[in-house]
């Protein structure tokens, strides 16, 4: 049911409550202590920023200024150097003032994961990746438990 009011016309309008039944707002549909609570995107961002914390541990002064981004997919239209399969991460280098950037597809990266253990790995894998990419480094350099 909703009530009705006079708008600024003059002719009545429906104003609606919260819900139908007018018990306004209801509680979380699920605790935050539970791990359903945080969307995947949400999980996702954090397994990046761990990876990251991880990497700047070691070359902090080298990725300086450095942006790490994420993004659901890749842009439909692939870089010149790419050749075939869905990018799971691009490194922009520095340029014309803007800084040096990597960005990590989400949903490439979670179709190729089997649990979320080998999410976290595979995030790190293809962060170190990125980085040795824009450091001229090999990943083994930047990372000692790279795996290929």
């Amino acid at each position: 049911m909703s009530t009705l009011r006079r708008g600024p016309a003059g002719p009545v309008v429906a104003a609606r409550r919260r819900d139908r039944r007018g018990r306004g707002l209801r509680g979380p549909l699920m605790p935050m202590n539970l791990p359903g609570y945080r969307t995947r995107a949400e999980r996702f961002d954090e397994h990046v920023l761990a990876a990251v914390e991880r990497i700047e541990r070691r070359w902090s002064a080298q990725l300086e200024g450095t942006e790490f981004a994420v993004e659901d997919v890749p842009p439909s239209g692939p870089a010149p150097w790419e050749h075939g399969g869905v990018p799971l991460g691009r490194c922009f280098p520095a340029d014309a003032g803007l800084p040096s950037r990597i960005v990590v597809y989400r949903r490439p990266l979670e179709t190729r994961a089997v649990d979320e253990a080998d999410l976290m790995d595979l995030v790190r894998d293809v962060l170190v990746e990125q980085v040795a990419h824009l450091l001229a480094r090999t990943p083994e350099d930047v990372d000692p438990e790279y795996r290929s």
